[in-house]
């Protein structure tokens, strides 16, 4: 039987590594101990801006490197799944892939379970109410750039339902890529399919 693989995904731009140790924390979080360090493993190219992909299972890696283009995210559509589970980074994303098929015209989906707001097929997210940015207390996966952000109290955990999103005045993605990036469209409904 295979080993299941996981996956960390970390931002390099002119061969600078970011917040490497928020991503080392969930490798060992996710496998324990494994002897694998980022650091020690993580040569990303002199020049660009880059995104550092770690596929392991504990004993092995592999390490690639992508130039990084970011995606624009401008909507999101609903979509209810009260069964998935990704707690761990894992490198199988059929669950996710499935959900995502549901998008419509949309950019991404914004992933429903037990009547709460978790993240986007890539991203944990945030919601701005009144001065402070809130993120769902229950996400699918609790991503490295979300740990920091609660960390500095940039942002702070909540309960979000589907009807709390009408409270909103603006939302953000998160994940190691793109930092903490503001969705620029202040009315929450022209993003939510």
């Amino acid at each position: 039987m295979n080993k299941i693989q996981y996956l960390e995904t970390i931002k390099a731009v002119d061969a600078k590594l970011f917040h490497l140790a928020y991503h080392q924390k969930r490798l060992e979080k996710t496998v324990g101990h494994s002897g694998i360090i980022l650091e020690d493993i993580l040569h990303p190219p002199a020049s660009g801006f880059f995104r550092c992909r770690v596929v392991y299972d504990g004993e092995k890696y592999k390490v690639t490197y992508h130039q990084y283009k970011k995606k624009s995210i401008q909507t999101l559509k609903l979509v209810y799944d009260n069964e998935i589970e990704y707690c761990k980074k894992y490198y199988d994303r059929s669950k996710i892939e499935r959900l995502l098929q549901k998008k419509s015209f949309c950019d991404d989906i914004l992933i429903v379970k037990n009547s709460l707001i978790t993240d986007t097929s890539i991203a944990n997210i945030a919601f701005k109410y009144k001065d402070e940015w809130i993120t769902p207390k229950s996400p699918l996966l609790e991503g490295t750039t979300r740990a920091r952000l609660l960390e500095s109290g940039k942002i702070r955990e909540d309960d979000i339902s589907v009807d709390d999103l009408k409270r909103f005045k603006q939302l953000a993605l998160m994940n190691a890529m793109i930092d903490f990036d503001i969705i620029p469209n202040e009315n929450i409904r022209d993003i939510i399919c």
